[in-house]
């Protein structure tokens, strides 16, 4: 995968490769592995705070990716406040403090794991609405203790 630097424009021309490719064998769709792999260049450093990302379009060129699995995922980056997109100035990497670091590390291991038992994405949303609600429900018991 390219993707343009900001302040490191110069020393790669403006473009910095990734490396990234769709691993076609993986049950993982094809947009959360771009959406894993920019989390994961973001959360090693290999892409800063302010770094550019590519248009939709060319990164779906150098992919080989559809446009709309590259805004799929764009998207959910977006959502969860790893790039910030302004207009045609195009997206941005945002930056990133330690506890979302470990926040999104943990994360990640949980997905991975839940993946392996064999999870689909509403299993785990439905399993972790599930949970929050339980831990609601003892916070609210252990706040109030006499009202059950």
């Amino acid at each position: 995968m390219l993707l343009a630097h900001g302040p490191h424009e110069e020393l790669c021309g403006g473009i910095c490769a990734l490396n990234f490719k769709v691993d076609k064998e993986s049950d993982v769709p094809p947009y959360s592995q771009l959406r894993r792999a920019i989390i994961a260049a973001r959360s090693d450093g290999t892409l800063a705070a302010g770094d550019r990302l590519p248009p939709m379009r060319t990164l779906a060129t150098q992919t080989g990716l559809a446009v709309n699995t590259v805004a799929k995922a764009y998207k959910e980056l977006e959502a969860a406040g790893a790039i910030e997109t302004h207009g045609r100035a195009g997206s941005f990497v945002t930056a990133l403090d330690a506890t979302s670091h470990k926040a999104q590390l943990l994360t990640e291991k949980f997905i991975v794991a839940m993946r392996k038992l064999g999870y689909e994405d509403q299993q785990i949303h439905a399993t972790v609405d599930h949970m929050l609600g339980l831990d609601r429900e003892l916070s609210n018991k252990a706040q109030n203790p006499g009202s059950s």
